[in-house]
């Protein structure tokens, strides 16, 4: 009876490339949160009309000129002595800035722009990020238990941003969101491309600086620390990213650092499992 023949173990890849990444990669949510509030300002139907201080705004009244008087449209009546804007021409300017009639598209912008520039600007690594995130509950179950004129303190400070009104037109969610693409795009595909280590069998290259020479060491007695312990940064906004760290040993040790390497777990995976495929030589 023929034995089937044994399978054979997948080849393991000659040379594994890491690359380092700027915090700019961690920006994706603003540029992506910038076309979706575009969309939904494009879409509102809505317009902005640029007028003096103290327009009163009118309903059901008559416009001579636009129709009967059971013809009655919303109106916008400026102040005595003073008139709509004009352009170059003496005309009136038509409103044409798209502007969502929600406040609530732009407050959502902004808020998730500061979030973005507070996380990739203050690391919470390890016990710090779990200490944020304890205080964040704690806070949130004392403002709701504590009453101060028989309301909450949330209460207090939802009736505070209610006021808070936040309108941006949809040039400037575009011009925002487009910009911060093109500049995201060009950093994370080029530039942050000039740093980077080269894994083979037998040795590893690293290329640390822009302009910079390649440096070749020996993969023997190397050890690989994969840093992962930003929560915010490196597991929600960058999907499982970190840091990894390559020591070095014998009379010059060195150690190097790669910052923010996307799929950080797998690669290191990968560079395991190709060392440990290392083929010895017969009499070495």
């Amino acid at each position: 009876m023929a034995t089937a023949p044994a399978a054979k173990p997948a080849p393991q890849p000659q040379e594994i490339v890491i690359y380092s990444h700027s915090n700019l990669f961690y920006w994706w949510p603003v540029w992506a949160c910038g076309f979706i509030m575009a969309i939904v300002t494009a879409f509102s139907g809505q317009s902005l009309a640029i007028v003096p201080n103290n327009t009163k705004p009118m309903t059901s009244q008559v416009v001579p000129g636009l129709g009967d008087d059971k013809d009655r449209r919303d109106i916008l009546v400026v102040p005595q002595k003073t008139q709509l804007p004009r352009d170059k021409d003496k005309q009136p300017i038509e409103p044409k800035l798209h502007v969502s009639n929600s406040k609530n598209v732009g407050t959502w912008f902004c808020t998730v722009l500061l979030l973005v520039i507070f996380i990739t600007n203050v690391p919470l690594r390890g016990l710090w990020s779990v200490i944020v995130i304890v205080t964040v509950v704690f806070v949130s179950i004392i403002f709701a238990l504590v009453q101060i004129n028989e309301q909450s303190i949330w209460d207090h400070i939802f009736h505070f941003l209610f006021f808070l009104d936040i309108r941006i037109n949809m040039g400037g969610y575009l011009f925002i969101s487009i910009i911060l693409f093109i500049l995201w795009f060009l950093v994370s595909m080029f530039f942050d491309k000039q740093i980077y280590m080269v894994f083979s069998p037998s040795q590893f290259k690293v290329h640390m600086e822009i302009g910079g020479g390649e440096t070749a060491y020996d993969t023997m007695g190397m050890t690989i620390e994969k840093r992962r312990n930003d929560l915010f940064r490196h597991l929600i906004l960058g999907f499982g990213s970190g840091d990894l760290v390559v020591k070095t040993t014998g009379a010059q040790s060195h150690t190097f650092e790669i910052p923010n390497v996307l799929s950080l777990g797998r690669r290191v995976r990968e560079i395991e499992d190709m060392l440990r495929s290392k083929q010895v030589l017969p009499g070495n």
